[in-house]
């Protein structure tokens, strides 16, 4: 690709031609599991196949997560404008398809929930691309010295996308048929993927190359497994069952040959030499460990807000709206000083203690604490993501050189979608077990089974069917078990401002070097 000039006045305009049909892209890939998920009900409603409920989401990570590193690597062989419009288009068929599903079009109702869990794989093979694309069109565009400032729009996007998605959705589940919960991402798709085709101008790629296919089937194997255990493991199947052990050793096995393959492909699909640079090693586990911890925890939220504190789901949705501000507000803030200054070394480690200080406020959380309470805890959570989920792409994106930029943009959005989906399974298993133990504790064995099945379902219905006192004992359970995982959390969040106080302070390129002594001087691709 070459390297990224420094900006001029006229490369800070093109970008922002450009920028409008990116972040369209964005927030198709950020708003479609959130409208979905308001609309779920309709859609089982409609198709029938309750049992098979989790599927509909399942799909679409699996494909996102699979795609996710693939996606990285073929726009850095083969140019990033091409291949960001492919993904565009194979997310509008999938969403199309979707809308269609169980209708007279695809020949009728029998297996509408067949039909809508395969086309939701289709349309997550698309969405592994989008953000993937969006981080790394931006890095060829922009040095990552005036990366940063960009960097805080793309985060502040992802805060009003991450609100309005329940808005939306609800919107369309009372005011219109479950199908536009998928048909809106057409008009929304047809308006990127033109501004995309019209506006942006990357080098073009004239390469012949091999696509390392051993590589890529093995880790799609790999990280499918590793899905199915996160999502299966103490839900479905008990976590000692031969169905999870047996996925554990596919997932085991497929790695350690990946590992082989890769060493030996002239285009690894991860090339693991990027593991010998210090700050791409750090970051990938800092991202791991942001997945693990913050969406693990936050998961809970919810939960917290609709049961102990009486939220609707609309309303439960609105109250995560202090943490989307500050965090969109520091994102403004360091994306802007890191281009003024040229230093970044300092806002993970901010951000790492801000994140387990947020995780700790919330672990204090009980059936007495007021919603305004709640909503200052997590805006302290707000703010550690916001000096953390945009710096760590950027530091990440430095650490490379410029023909792998791809890769380290697709492995940063991999490592912390994976630590997610095995933060929400432990910290699942975490609550289920302390959430039990509590109810037994309290009303023994028996009015435990029946009253576990109440709070887990949020169903206001049957928790008012309960007397008072177990009513009451149950909603304690249920402050004191989620408050439980949030101490969990704190474990892992603490980690992360230990491990960003090791990585080096490289100067980005295509800005003023930082001064002597206060950053060190290394190749960017020598660790």
């Amino acid at each position: 690709m070459g390297e990224p000039v420094t900006q001029s006045g006229g490369r800070r305009r093109e970008v922002m031609v450009v920028l409008p049909g990116l972040m369209l892209a964005m927030v198709l890939a950020m708003l479609d599991n959130m409208i979905v998920g308001t609309a779920m009900p309709r859609i089982v409603g409609e198709l029938g196949g309750l049992t098979h409920l989790s599927w509909v989401v399942t799909a679409y990570v699996l494909g996102t997560t699979v795609s996710t590193p693939i996606w990285g690597k073929i726009g850095d062989l083969y140019g990033r404008k091409t291949i960001f419009l492919i993904s565009i288009v194979i997310f509008m068929i999938g969403s199309a398809l979707c809308g269609m599903a169980g209708s007279d079009l695809l020949g009728g109702p029998g297996g509408g929930m067949a039909e809508l869990i395969a086309f939701r794989a289709v349309q997550g093979l698309g969405a592994g691309g989008l953000m993937v694309n969006v981080m790394a069109i931006i890095g060829d565009l922009v040095p990552p010295r005036e990366r940063g400032q960009y960097q805080g729009i793309m985060a502040g996007v992802m805060s009003l996308a991450m609100i309005a998605g329940p808005l939306v959705g609800g919107f369309i589940t009372d005011h219109l048929d479950w199908r536009w919960a998928f048909y809106v991402n057409l008009p929304v798709g047809a308006v990127a993927l033109l501004l995309i085709a019209a506006r942006l101008h990357l080098p073009s790629v004239h390469q012949r190359v091999r696509i390392d296919w051993a590589g890529a089937i093995l880790l799609s194997v790999s990280i499918t497994a590793m899905v199915l255990i996160t999502t299966w493991g103490g839900n479905q199947y008990a976590w000692g069952s031969w169905q999870i052990l047996a996925l554990a050793a596919v997932a085991v096995l497929t790695l350690v040959l990946f590992v082989l393959v890769e060493r030996r492909a002239a285009e690894p699909i991860m090339p693991l030499q990027l593991f010998r640079i210090r700050n791409f090693t750090l970051i990938s586990a800092i991202g791991f460990l942001l997945g693990f911890a913050m969406f693990g925890a936050i998961n809970f939220l919810p939960l917290f807000q609709q049961t102990v504190q009486g939220a609707s789901a609309t309303n439960s949705g609105l109250l995560l709206l202090p943490m989307m501000a500050a965090a969109m507000v520091v994102s403004l803030f360091v994306g802007r000083a890191i281009t003024a200054t040229g230093r970044y070394k300092i806002y993970p480690v901010i951000g790492g203690v801000g994140m387990a200080a947020g995780m700790w406020l919330l672990s204090t959380m009980d059936v007495s604490t007021p919603s305004w309470q709640t909503g200052v805890y997590i805006a302290v959570l707000g703010l550690g993501m916001g000096f953390l989920m945009q710096t760590t792409l950027l530091i990440a994106q430095n650490s490379v050189e410029q023909r792998d930029l791809g890769v380290s943009s697709s492995a940063t959005t991999f490592f912390r979608s994976i630590g997610g989906s095995f933060g929400v399974s432990v910290f699942g298993a975490v609550f289920n077990s302390h959430f039990t133990s509590e109810l037994t504790g309290r009303f023994g064995p028996q009015a435990a089974g029946r009253m576990a099945g109440a709070g887990g379902r949020m169903d206001p219905a049957a928790l008012a069917q309960l007397p008072a006192q177990q009513r009451t004992g149950l909603l304690e359970a249920l402050a004191t078990s989620i408050s439980g995982v949030f101490w969990w959390a704190i474990a892992f969040a603490i980690v992360v401002p230990v491990l960003a106080a090791f990585i080096k302070e490289i100067p980005l390129r295509g800005g003023a070097p930082v001064e002597s002594g206060q950053a060190e001087q290394v190749n960017p691709v020598a660790g």
